[in-house]
């Protein structure tokens, strides 16, 4: 056998590995997000999915659109038949966005603070201060000085998950504004970085998967009662207007035979009136108008407006 021809058999013989892989669903975590589908992975075995990261922008996540420009990070800690589980592992503010803060004439102040949370967890915050004009050092180590501060008494008094709530929502850095503006100006303040760096006290809190899946079900069978109640609708709608358009042509054809009738008949009863007096053609008959017609050596054709018109001309 040729080279070529071995190379070929072998492989036909080798095992194709994308037809053994399979999509997963990725999961947000339980709290607070009740395990909110947020995208999907591909994988040979479950146990490939551990460790993996995704990241989703904040306003596909929470419908924020002011928070276009920051990406949150999830971590794939459990694989459950075709689910896959996250936990939230940190964010970060894109580059671009912080740039477009930084201008001339404005000082520039930023730290990295390190929390344990009330519930064990160890996590790293970075804030960035962005001050309304140019600070002296001396301002800028009190400003940083501050907002280590009311990072760390929040840290300290809150539990993971109502830090990364506040992180999220802004609250974090409303705090942190209020404090250091007692120190100077301040045009913006951001987390640009958190980082979980270890985890602690799991809480289990929300909804189950088992609910969630219930809840999807009924959200899906729903939507195809709805579906099925439009479609019927629609045919509904659609058999009236035909037999709308039946009775038309039924109407029409009625019309068109009286017309018939009128030309066969020899004699036809119109009420007689004086030369002097106007007829009153409204209460006559379409028939009864084209007889009149045709006896005056007229069109007959148009609408019973156009009839009348033609006669009293």
């Amino acid at each position: 056998m040729a080279k070529g021809a071995k190379a070929r058999a072998a492989a036909r013989k080798q095992r194709d590995k994308w037809k053994a892989k399979r999509w997963y669903t990725i999961r947000a975590p339980r709290n607070p997000w009740s395990f909110r589908v947020i995208g999907e992975t591909i994988a040979e075995e479950p146990e490939q999915l551990i460790g993996r990261t995704y990241d989703i922008m904040q306003n596909e996540l929470d419908g924020d659109f002011s928070k276009m420009h920051v990406k949150v990070i999830f971590r794939i800690t459990e694989a459950l038949g075709g689910d896959a589980l996250t936990e939230f592992i940190g964010h970060n503010v894109l580059k671009d966005h912080i740039r477009r803060q930084i201008r001339r004439h404005r000082g520039k102040v930023d730290d990295t603070v390190d929390v344990v949370t009330e519930d064990g967890y160890y996590v790293r915050f970075k804030p960035l201060l962005i001050s309304r004009s140019r600070v002296k050092s001396s301002q800028k180590s009190a400003m940083r000085a501050n907002a280590r501060d009311t990072i760390l008494t929040m840290g300290a008094s809150s539990t993971w998950i109502q830090l990364q709530k506040a992180v999220l929502d802004g609250t974090m850095e409303d705090a942190i504004k209020e404090s250091v503006s007692k120190v100077s100006p301040v045009r913006t303040v951001m987390i640009r970085r958190s980082q979980l760096l270890q985890s602690g006290v799991i809480v289990e809190d929300g909804p189950t998967l088992d609910e969630i899946h219930a809840e999807e079900k009924a959200a899906a069978a729903a939507a195809e009662v709805e579906e099925v109640d439009v479609l019927a609708a629609a045919e509904a709608s659609a058999e009236l207007s035909e037999v709308d358009e039946s009775d038309v042509s039924e109407e029409v054809k009625s019309e068109a035979e009286d017309d018939d009738s009128g030309d066969k008949e020899d004699s036809i009863d119109i009420p007689e009136t004086d030369d002097d007096t106007e007829q009153d053609f409204n209460s006559m008959t379409v028939a009864e108008l084209k007889q009149l017609l045709k006896e005056a050596g007229k069109p007959v054709s148009g609408k019973k407006a156009d009839l009348i018109a033609r006669l009293q001309e």
